[in-house]
């Protein structure tokens, strides 16, 4: 299902008080006195889709300017897609998109029920519509359009050539960044390796172990306290033994008062049950403190003095921590970031290696590119040329039968995501003039012409669901009037066309009528619109044809012209 809009709703737009347009899915068209505001209904359009706010359209009186349209798209589309990605919701297939612009300037927009920049509505309409109006920037004026419709146009002998260009150019821009990147940073990873490799020269040298830092703390906490050690433990010793120090008097021992404080309670045991547990206790004591002096004695035995180790160990301790510091918590984060710092520098010294590999493989893809670029050129030349002698055709029957279309591709100097090929599609108005790009070679009107042949032309190529023209009639009238209309009902088969026009011949063709109706009421003018009927077109004709509704040779006309483009279309 392609999207297409189905309702407008304008409210305080130029001389519009309020209005709605309730639009075919075919061809529309929309006519109306001069003044009575049917250029408001493209502008309206334009505003809906991301275009310029003017202030200065707000109707005087109003303080905004409100454009509200209704679209049916595919719930399970990209457009359906595109809205859920904003936060925007579309509900059984319809999608709601607002616009206000205040008369201080101020403009808003929302999207399926969420506000939005006003850029995210310009981006959704590149696949939802086409305005062609006079004032208008036009879709198929920019570059990268021109040749993405080349390319449809040139249908299934361009799609395998350039999806094989497509994946080949993806991979050498891949390996471009990649030897960009290896080779600029050659002076920074040389660096960086020299930097790592004084790293693991520093934590080689010192050759750390895990937890060594802890031992060799303890280690120098003992020899630098040596002598404080060796005489507590004998003090406590002595204290246990009774030993006396020399020129001391002798004092009793621990175990000899344990033992008789054991020997008196034993004494008395069997005549109170509570001291036999006393009595085992102070047993314990005694075995205890027993252990204790003879711990003590070989600890006081054990301790030495040692400078020389004590040194050492300080030594080692410094080295450590200088290495600590640098690369680590403690032991286990240097021995870490030495295991990751080598690792490292393995892939840096590869790099040679791989830049070696990368540059053959960019050399081999960038011949590759090169003949797909080729292809690509040639299929592209081929289908320029038949479609340029396809809008010229269409050119000639749009009353502008000295004008030519011709595309131009000229090589880029560096590979695209699409080729080399840059598309501009170029009008010559008449022979003595070359062929201009198209802003420049036509005036509006014969512009509003040329993008008709155009779209004429893409049709069915071109993606675009609707196409919004104003004033492509600008300038003809007779028989080239007519074509119009037969070609904008042709291109109504497969999209949907609204056209603002003021030529019977193209309004005969339309499938729905809608005509602007100005109403004063003594000081203020405003418009309605208004869906016409099959009498109604024919009176709507007759005041376009003869200026007046009731003319009988106006009527005559008028249902001619809609019985003949009735047969044209049939």
């Amino acid at each position: 299902m392609r999207p297409r809009v189905e309702e407008v709703r304008i409210q305080g737009l130029g001389v519009i008080d309020e209005a709605v347009l309730v639009l075919s899915p075919g061809f529309t068209v929309v006519t109306g006195e001069t003044g009575a505001g049917k250029t408001m209904v493209v502008t309206g359009l334009g505003l809906l889709f991301g275009g310029r706010a003017d202030p200065a359209r707000v109707r005087p009186g109003s303080e905004r300017a409100t454009i509200e349209g209704t679209l049916i798209v595919d719930p399970a589309g990209r457009v359906a897609q595109q809205v859920q990605d904003v936060g925007g919701e579309v509900e059984d297939g319809e999608l709601i998109i607002s616009r206000t612009v205040s008369v201080e300037g101020r403009s808003r927009a929302w999207l399926g029920g969420r506000t939005v920049p006003v850029g995210t509505l310009t981006y959704l309409a590149e696949d939802l519509v086409a305005v062609h109006g006079q004032m208008d920037q036009q879709r198929l004026l920019q570059p990268g359009r021109q040749r993405a419709a080349l390319d449809r146009y040139a249908g299934e002998e361009l799609i395998k050539p350039l999806r094989a260009y497509e994946q080949a150019y993806k991979r050498h821009r891949k390996i471009t960044e990649q030897l960009a990147e290896l080779t600029t940073r050659a002076r920074e990873r040389a660096q960086e390796a020299d930097q790592l490799r004084f790293g693991l020269g520093e934590i080689e040298r010192v050759d750390p172990k895990a937890g060594e830092e802890t031992e060799l703390r303890e280690e120098e906490e003992r020899l630098s306290h040596a002598d404080s050690l060796r005489s507590a433990a004998e003090t406590a010793h002595r204290a246990l033994l009774g030993d006396p120090m020399s020129g001391q008097q002798a004092m009793p021992d621990a175990i000899a008062l344990v033992g008789e404080a054991r020997t008196v309670v034993e004494a008395v045991r069997d005549f109170d049950p509570a001291l036999a547990g006393i009595a085992e206790r102070l047993a314990e004591a005694g075995y205890l403190i027993s252990d204790v002096a003879t711990e003590l004695a070989a600890y006081a035995e054990s301790i030495d003095a040692d400078p020389g180790r004590l040194a050492a160990v300080q030594e080692r301790r410094a080295a450590l921590i200088h290495v600590i510091r640098r690369y680590g918590q403690d032991t286990a984060e240097v021995l870490d970031w030495a295991a990751r710092a080598a690792a490292r520098v393995a892939e840096l010294d590869g790099d040679d290696d791989r830049i070696g590999e990368l540059t053959r493989e960019h050399e081999e893809l960038t011949g590759r590119l090169t003949e797909l670029a080729t292809d690509l050129t040639r299929v592209r030349s081929v289908a320029a040329e038949r479609f340029g002698q396809a809008v010229t055709e269409e050119l000639t029957a749009l009353a502008m039968p000295h004008a030519r279309v011709v595309v131009t591709i000229v090589a880029a100097p560096e590979f695209g995501p699409h080729g080399v090929d840059e598309v501009e599609l170029r009008l010559s108005p008449h022979p003595a003039s070359p062929p201009l790009p198209l802003n420049k070679g036509a005036s509006g009107g014969e512009l509003s012409r040329v993008m008709l042949a155009i779209e004429v032309v893409f049709a069915g190529a071109d993606p675009v669901p609707t196409f919004v023209f104003d004033e492509v009639d600008a300038g003809v009238g007779g028989k080239a009037a007519v074509e119009i209309g037969r070609r904008l009902a042709r291109l109504a088969r497969t999209s949907q066309v609204i056209v603002v026009t003021h030529l019977p011949q193209v309004a005969a063709f339309a499938d729905q009528h809608l005509v602007v109706e100005k109403a004063d009421d003594g000081s203020v003018v405003r418009s309605g619109v208004i869906a016409l009927d099959k009498d109604g077109r024919a009176r709507e004709l007759s005041r376009m044809l003869a200026g007046l509704e009731n003319s009988e040779l106006g009527r005559a006309h008028a249902e001619e012209l809609l019985s003949i483009a009735a047969a044209d279309k049939a």
